[in-house]
């Protein structure tokens, strides 16, 4: 067991912080921006903005399962998970803070404004509970799945392999953590439908895949980088987990 964590923490050290850090940042971003709801002009479709940030967060991951193998890729991303809920309580914390935001100086509207930014960013519980729980088993299943994807493929370092791994890994993985949000969340505190969870996932999950679509060149590049420092520090790839 001990040999396992010194491992792992010796192969967490060789990830680059600034790879780890927009997974992080992508994660708080996303579930910070979720609060505000998109309006696609079509009552069966709802989003929210926290997709400007879960393309890079599910990118983030499939650069992490391509170089470092899915269980470090998965430690990293329940990693970037907790220090979201510990973001997630300082917000909370400040929101508790007597004092007045800047953009609730409005003639007779300060208190409302105020008390929703001091919601807003405070959270709410069945929110960050049902987040959680759903990335953490889409990250998981990400990995995994991308990873096992990656080992049916010849050509595991063509951009071709790196495409088809994350297309179809992310499509999967998003639609789960869409729909298990929307069951935990949705379902049971806004008296969704079953039938609304499944095509609000089905739907958001398809606009994700075609941000991954579009920044999965990026990724490439980004993953071929990573690859080639690791071989010019240690002479192999060895050491994925």
């Amino acid at each position: 067991m001990q040999k396992t964590v010194s491992e792992y923490r010796s192969l967490i050290r060789s990830v680059p912080p600034l790879l780890f850090s927009l997974l992080v940042l992508s994660v708080v971003g996303m579930n910070l921006l979720a609060n505000k709801s998109i309006d696609t002009g079509v009552d069966w479709l709802a989003l929210d903005c926290g997709i400007l940030f879960s393309w890079l967060t599910f990118l983030s991951m499939d650069v992490l399962t391509h170089n470092y193998g899915p269980k470090t890729a998965t430690v990293l991303s329940l990693a970037a998970l907790g220090l979201n809920l510990l973001m997630a309580l300082i917000f909370f914390l400040a929101s508790r803070v007597p004092g007045v935001w800047g953009e609730s100086f409005v003639d007779g509207s300060e208190t409302v404004i105020n008390t929703a930014l001091d919601r807003t960013f405070g959270g709410t519980w069945y929110v960050i509970l049902g987040s959680s729980v759903a990335f953490a088993v889409s990250a998981a299943l990400n990995n995994f799945l991308n990873y096992g994807i990656g080992t049916l493929l010849r050509k595991n370092e063509s951009f071709g392999s790196f495409a088809i791994r994350s297309y179809v890994s992310t499509f999967l993985a998003q639609f789960a953590d869409n729909l298990i949000f929307a069951l935990i969340v949705s379902r049971n505190f806004f008296g969704w439908t079953t039938l609304q969870c499944f095509t609000c996932a089905l739907t958001g999950a398809l606009l994700e895949l075609l941000f991954e679509v579009v920044f999965s060149p990026l990724g490439y590049r980004v993953a071929s980088a990573v690859r080639a420092g690791r071989r010019a520090g240690s002479g192999n790839v060895k050491g994925e987990a």
